[in-house]
């Protein structure tokens, strides 16, 4: 065991290193390097960038990410390894490991979007009253940059310096959309967009209805994830409780050489392949959809 767990980890970092030591070989490994390297840069500057920007971390490079966590993985591996000495539940802890800050990127984006999304009602009152106060679309939206939230005043911000510098609402706002990535936002930014370009009467009568609408979904929406809320937690405790028991009965040298061999690896990886579709599916049949940006 000791030896394939050592052919495949020289495996993965001849892989890991291959584009760049065989850069400038045959046709054919130049084509696989280039693939392996499109492919890199396709997981790094997409999913996973996407997944720092929304939660809030867009000064953190995805390479960073990567460096915690093989940090973690080798810190975990190497914790498992000392404790119960089974290569199967080490493996198991170092993956697990290396997962977590991506999963705690995503708990994190969540806890941003539910309570980025409390935060509109607030900006529409603020918009409302600016222009019932008679100021115009583009003074506004700039007056957001010290009256909004605190969590959207950087956006509104650099809408400011942005139109203050290009004097062109349409273009400041198309950027302020881009860097907010709300679908409430970019139903608000399309009315004004709409409202500077035809004119209209009733720009605070659509913005206190759409206050109204968001008010109300976001409410509905708290209430349906506090019930979910104790179901979640309930299967996640069941699926974290058997690995608790097997960890204490590896412990034990009995326990560690039964789970050690060939018979009790199998079991140790069935039981993480179920585990695992039990967790996905939980998560997947309590998801809520969420919103979609038609104005992106």
């Amino acid at each position: 065991m000791t030896v394939l767990l050592g052919a495949c980890f020289a495996a993965g970092l001849l892989l890991t290193f291959a584009p760049w030591l065989w850069r400038r070989g045959s046709g054919r490994a130049d084509a696989l390097a280039d693939a392996v390297v499109a492919a890199r840069t396709r997981l790094g500057a997409g999913g996973v960038r996407r997944l720092l920007d929304d939660a809030g971390l867009p000064h953190v490079r995805t390479r960073a990410l990567a460096a915690v966590a093989a940090l973690l993985a080798l810190g975990a591996a190497a914790a498992g390894w000392l404790l119960v000495g089974v290569p199967a539940l080490v493996a198991l802890a170092g993956l697990l490991a290396a997962c977590a800050p991506v999963l705690w990127l995503r708990r994190r984006r969540t806890a941003r979007i539910a309570s980025r999304r409390n935060l509109w009602p607030d900006v529409l009152d603020h918009l409302i009253g600016a222009v019932r106060a008679g100021m115009s679309l583009p003074d506004a939206v700039a007056s957001l940059a010290t009256s909004a939230p605190a969590m959207l005043r950087p956006a509104f911000a650099a809408f400011e310096r942005d139109f203050a510098a290009t004097g062109s609402f349409a273009s400041s706002a198309a950027r302020l959309k881009g860097e907010l990535a709300d679908p409430v936002a970019d139903r608000i930014i399309e009315t004004l967009r709409m409202a500077r370009e035809v004119g209209g009467t009733e720009l605070t009568s659509v913005l206190r209805a759409l206050a109204a609408s968001v008010r109300t979904e976001a409410a509905l929406r708290g209430e349906v994830e506090a019930r979910q809320s104790w179901v979640r937690n309930a299967a996640v405790l069941g699926v974290i409780a058997p690995w608790i028991v097997l960890a204490l009965l590896v412990m034990r040298p009995e326990g560690a050489r039964a789970y050690s061999s060939p018979e009790g690896v199998a079991l140790v990886l069935g039981g993480a392949f179920v585990s695992f579709v039990a967790y996905r599916l939980m998560v997947r049949i309590a998801r809520l959809p969420e919103a979609r940006r038609w104005f992106a």
